[in-house]
């Protein structure tokens, strides 16, 4: 006698296959770590793209320690050369098999297993054996691990990856509060690492080497300064002038370059994840970029210094009678570098809005506004009695403003070079060429917006409801609907006899 049935289907979240596939294309291992037995697992590997049917598959169902090491050798023989590169095959290993590979005696040849093959499986999994696979990989490769679970057995993966993103859904809120990054569905991984996670790869790396660069064509002409003065220890710039160069007249490009600066749209980057390999292959920062920017920032400042040396070693007269000395020199030196350092952030900058064009040019006119208050200052204020009349001196001369023109250009010119094979170079092995974004204030005030909505509390309650009932997991209903058991209950004449069985 049937008494009853109950059958539960736990589909997918929407998106999940394209995710996964544009994940792949993007040339990200994935593995999965669950608690399904081995059939779901691999079905839900097929269903999620993740598996095709021409891929070769390695199960490891061993019952003793002897026997899966007898099996991972026997499987990394078979490799040969192979080993360690990635092979259309997929591993599925069971977590009983799994308590046997990682003991301490198989674990380099488990891990070499791993890497040889381009999907990993592991099923049956307790929540601590799958914190020791990401362990494994985090401690024994130079690989960035991304751990994304949804429920309480996924915490101590999450935690022991470099980065972890809950899923916060109908499986609580356990794995978003113990992540560095929580998400509503698993499709919004793939904006989350293609677009933001590559846009500021590429902002990180722009401002923290802007910083080194723009520091060093100033301070190191300080270095020259001494070479030329005998070693005095007399310095070229006023020193208020020093103090304000980071705080003030430099302080908004990197602001700029590091908020708004976007290597190509997003939707560009998202249809074409490939575009995410140089964030993983660190491209944009490594040693021989650094030194790059080291070494141009060191060549900007000689031409900067030694360019305007030669310039005014004749002793300019002004119409006043007077001559320059090192402090007119030093200003004159100070405002190229100004000029300079905020033409190399434009010229770096992918994305143009309206407030780079403010933070680049706005910096410029900051310095020559600072010189005609600095020089009119003294006596109504004890400060500045050195920089009086500066501003006469400075913008009277028609050599400054030849050498304002010229002398940053000249710096610049072997960076545009550079910058525009670079691009050829790009065109040419790139089919869909990069374009860059070129953001205008309807753009701007669009990441502004959102920006303010991020820290904007949602007032409507139901309708957040609604919405964290579709951001879970999927069961056995129309695409896009929400069933709620209210009506389910309600489907059926409770007024009736159910009937007997017979």
């Amino acid at each position: 006698m049937l008494l009853g049935a109950t059958a539960i289907e736990d589909k997918l979240q929407d998106g999940v296959p394209e995710t996964i596939a544009s994940l792949i294309e993007a040339k990200i291992n994935v593995w999965v770590l669950t608690g399904d037995k081995q059939e779901t697992a691999i079905n839900i590997g097929y269903s999620c793209k993740l598996l095709s049917h021409g891929m070769d598959l390695i199960i490891l169902n061993e019952d003793s320690l002897d026997n899966t090491r007898n099996c991972i050798q026997r499987h990394i023989a078979e490799f040969g050369d192979q080993l360690r590169k990635e092979n259309n095959v997929a591993l599925i290993v069971d977590g009983k098999t799994l308590k046997y590979a990682l003991s301490c005696d198989l674990r380099t040849d488990f891990l070499d297993l791993c890497i040889s093959c381009k999907v990993v499986i592991c099923c049956r999994v307790s929540p601590i054996q799958k914190a020791d696979v990401v362990d494994l990989v985090t401690t024994n490769t130079k690989s960035v691990t991304l751990a994304i679970g949804d429920g309480a057995n996924d915490v101590a993966m999450i935690q022991k990856a470099h980065v972890g993103v809950g899923i916060s859904g109908v499986e609580g809120l356990q794995a978003a509060c113990a992540s560095d990054y929580s998400i509503a569905q698993f499709s919004y991984l793939r904006k989350l690492l293609l677009v933001h996670g590559a846009w500021n790869y590429s902002r990180m790396c722009k401002l923290i080497l802007y910083s080194f660069y723009k520091n060093i064509c100033l301070y190191v002409i300080e270095l020259w300064f001494a070479i030329y003065s005998g070693w005095s220890g007399q310095i070229l710039f006023e020193r208020w002038t020093i103090g304000l160069y980071n705080v003030f007249f430099t302080a908004l490009p990197p602001f700029a370059m590091g908020l708004f600066d976007k290597v190509t749209s997003a939707e560009q980057m998202l249809k074409e994840p490939r575009l995410y390999e140089p964030s993983q292959s660190a491209q944009l920062f490594n040693v021989k970029v650094f030194w790059y920017w080291i070494f141009n920032a060191l060549v900007h400042s000689v031409l900067l210094y030694w360019l305007s040396m030669f310039t005014y070693q004749g002793d300019v007269i002004w119409g006043n009678g007077r001559d320059g000395g090192y402090l007119v020199l030093g200003n004159i030196v100070y405002t190229y570098v100004v000029v300079t350092v905020c033409l190399k952030a434009g010229l770096v900058t992918n994305s143009w809005t309206w407030l780079t064009h403010c933070s680049i040019w706005g910096s410029m006119v900051l310095w020559f506004v600072f010189i005609f208050i600095y020089s009119n200052i003294w006596p109504a204020l004890p400060v500045g009695a050195v920089f009086t009349g500066m501003d006469d001196m400075i913008f009277s001369s028609p050599v400054f403003w030849l050498g304002l023109f010229l002398i940053p250009i000249t710096a610049l010119l072997p960076d545009v070079v550079v910058k525009v094979i670079k691009n050829r170079k790009q065109d040419i092995a790139t089919p869909h060429p990069i374009k860059e974004s070129r953001s205008s204030l309807t753009e701007t005030a669009r990441l502004l917006r959102n920006v303010r909505r991020v820290f904007t509390g949602r007032s409507h309650t139901t309708e957040n409801k609604e919405l964290e009932l579709k951001h879970g997991f999927a069961f056995s209903q129309e695409e896009g609907g929400t069933v709620t058991q209210t009506d389910v209950i309600r489907a059926y004449d409770t007024n009736l006899p159910k009937p007997d069985g017979n």
